[in-house]
């Protein structure tokens, strides 16, 4: 029997989590009581600023988590475009016309009109490196007149208005681009103005009275970088902490469960067969090897059950996916005979490691004989991208930063996609994904994208296993945090403590 995780902590590790725990939010303003109409609130995030808080790197996934940094556009739970900075568009060919909203000031009280949000896209268009949103794309945006924006590129693109949703195209004060880096203090738009940072142990935020839209209902939120996973339990366990992003699976037994909320990733943990060479060139033997895994095992064994069994590649993150998905016809199951595979996975994640030796046994109890290589992930990208294993256990976002999985699609599986694990070249397939790449946005584009995953899946190219869930913590007065699969806000204008 499998003890839980937290079980196995020794002693010292629990003394060092409470030390990185004590004064978490000492010197917070949050730490007593009220705050005028209101208590700020505390949060503690998972990783430290890596450059900066600048918006055209990862970072920019915090400011728009802290509700400080707004883009032209952003999305509705079904992936489509809604209005944010921008009011409206239109497209003609390769160009986009945005009208800028009338009536927003940036935090440093300067108005936000087409030229600004002009500054900021060609800012992220010319970084290097690009936003990922921006890889391989050619945008150029140009002002006509005071609330116009036109967004070309360098061949049509139906989806532009996603693209600029992205947390990394947030629009900044002119004063934010006035160094060697996009400094975004005092330079946002939204709800919450950021007022401070402390290197990487903290961040303070106070509510932007001249808000374009609803006033927040917090007076500020105070933040809190802490990396190590019982620490941060232990600060909501304290009640050091009012919200906690990514709870460990091996923590969250140790919680009141009604302090925890389950959020489906966009996250799916998938086996890649090498349909080039080896054994699983002979599709019966992909077939074989699909019916051989057991992935409600490995959900409960290794996650705890805190993990969705995957029935296609895209899982429940993606809530529309499963009402368009049909049955998918397959090869049937051929003999593996002692056929000799060999498995590659990484360390960086931890669970990785345990769904590989899970998958040995239940490959082996079907006829393989199966071989693991388990390294970091540095040290062995470039062999799985050169199709050097039989297979390879890879947990992989299934939506990029512009909320659509037709990218993710063709990369891992087009005859030339860059991330084709599975060595995978099928005419069938490449005219699926070509077709869902060029349909316009919604229900339709949808359609296509599920599609393409069923030609996908009827290849047996990739088995998905589960879909990934992060776990939130937020206390007992924590009203209306936001739990978003695209992990693209979580303090709100909405979000205040009872």
């Amino acid at each position: 029997m499998r003890l839980p995780a937290h079980r196995l902590l020794p002693a010292t590790a629990l003394t060092a989590a409470s030390a990185l725990l004590t004064g978490c939010f000492a010197g917070a303003e949050s730490a007593t009581g009220d705050e005028g109409d209101g208590k700020r609130i505390r949060v503690a995030m998972m990783l430290p600023p890596r450059s900066g808080l600048s918006p055209l790197s990862d970072d920019a996934f915090k400011l728009s988590r802290w509700s400080t940094a707004e883009t032209l556009v952003k999305l509705d739970k079904e992936g489509d475009a809604e209005p944010a900075l921008a009011t409206k568009w239109t497209q003609s060919g390769k160009s986009w016309t945005f009208t800028v909203r009338d009536g927003v000031t940036f935090h440093d009280g300067t108005q936000l009109t087409a030229e600004t949000v002009v500054r900021s896209l060609t800012t992220a268009a010319g970084a290097a490196p690009k936003p990922r949103i921006l890889d391989g794309v050619e945008l150029t945006a140009k002002a006509e007149g005071q609330d116009t924006v036109v967004v070309t590129t360098g061949v049509e693109d139906p989806l532009v208005p996603q693209r600029l949703s992205s947390p990394q195209l947030s629009i900044l004060a002119p004063k934010a681009y006035a160094g060697k880096t996009v400094n975004p203090v005092g330079a946002g738009t939204g709800p919450f103005e950021l007022t401070k940072v402390n290197g990487t142990s903290s961040a303070t935020l106070d509510r932007y009275d001249d808000y374009w839209g609803d006033k927040a209902k917090s007076p500020g939120i105070d933040v809190r970088f802490v990396p190590d996973g019982t620490a941060r339990a232990a600060a909501l366990r304290s009640g050091e902490a009012d919200i906690v992003e990514a709870v460990p699976v091996s923590q969250a037994a140790l919680l009141d469960e009604d302090l925890i909320t389950e959020v489906p990733m966009p996250r799916t943990n998938t086996l890649y067969l090498n349909t080039e060479k080896g054994a699983f060139k002979n599709a019966s033997l992909r077939a074989a090897a699909r019916e051989a895994i057991d992935a409600a095992t490995i959900v409960k064994s290794v996650y705890e059950g805190r993990a969705d069994v995957a029935e296609g590649l895209l899982g429940p993150a993606l809530p529309w996916a499963a009402g368009l998905r049909a049955p998918v016809s397959r090869a049937k199951a051929g003999d593996p005979s002692g056929k000799t595979i060999t498995i590659g996975t990484f360390t960086d994640r931890a669970e990785l490691p345990e769904v590989a030796a899970t998958l040995q046994q239940q490959l082996q109890k079907a006829g393989f004989k199966v071989k693991l290589d388990v390294r970091e992930y540095a040290n062995i990208e470039s062999d799985a991208l050169a199709g050097e294993f039989d297979a390879f256990i890879l947990s992989r976002a299934t939506v990029l930063d512009s909320g659509d999985p037709a990218a993710y699609l063709y990369s891992d599986f087009a005859s030339d996609g860059s991330f084709n694990i599975s060595q995978l070249a099928n005419p069938t397939v490449d005219k699926a994904l070509t077709k869902a790449g060029g349909t316009k946005a919604g229900d339709t584009r949808r359609k296509a994208v599920i599609e393409a995953e069923a030609a996908v899946l009827a290849t047996d190219a990739a088995v998905p296993m589960l879909h990934e869930r992060v776990i939130q913590g937020d206390a007992a007065g924590v009203v209306d945090a936001a739990h978003d699969p695209r992990e693209r806000e979580l303090v709100t204008a909405d979000t205040h403590l009872r």
